[in-house]
């Protein structure tokens, strides 16, 4: 089986707002029953985010997104989201990737992320790309295990 590569990460613009959006929805929506919020990224003003630079999509139509935020030392992976019907196609592969190369592009050492601790698809995931837990720390509602991957 040959695995289908998306044509390329691409910084998101005001028309793709909606697809942002549904796309997050998607990948999102089942882990409400399960942590008993709402997840974070489905309540984000995702035309700000847009509007900042901060969401790079893959995909025609959308298929996939991450939204990242350069801070001192570190590039912040704020969440990455994949339309469940591209799952296991290489999208969440290719935007980690990219995620990579934007904070060595940006001269960051160091990618930072956290996940529900009720997520634990993603507890299996991130460990495998080279992420190393931080810390588990409740913030308000959320349970969360914080992760980072030091770059060469």
């Amino acid at each position: 089986m040959t695995e289908e590569i998306p044509e390329r990460v691409r910084p998101a613009v005001v028309d793709d707002v909606p697809a942002v959006k549904a796309v997050t929805d998607a990948a999102y929506r089942h882990y409400i029953e399960r942590i008993g919020v709402v997840p974070q990224p489905m309540e984000t003003d995702h035309a700000a985010n847009v509007a900042a630079g901060k969401v790079f999509v893959t995909g025609e139509p959308v298929d996939g997104l991450v939204v990242i935020e350069a801070f001192a030392g570190h590039l912040f992976l704020d969440s990455i989201a994949v339309r469940p019907g591209a799952h296991g196609t290489g999208v969440g592969r290719r935007l980690l990737r990219f995620v990579e190369a934007r904070a060595r592009e940006l001269g960051l050492g160091e990618i930072r992320l956290y996940t529900n601790a009720l997520m634990w698809e993603n507890r299996r995931i991130y460990p495998k790309y080279g992420y190393e837990v931080v810390e588990r720390r409740v913030d308000g509602p959320y349970d969360r295990i914080h992760y980072r991957k030091r770059l060469d």
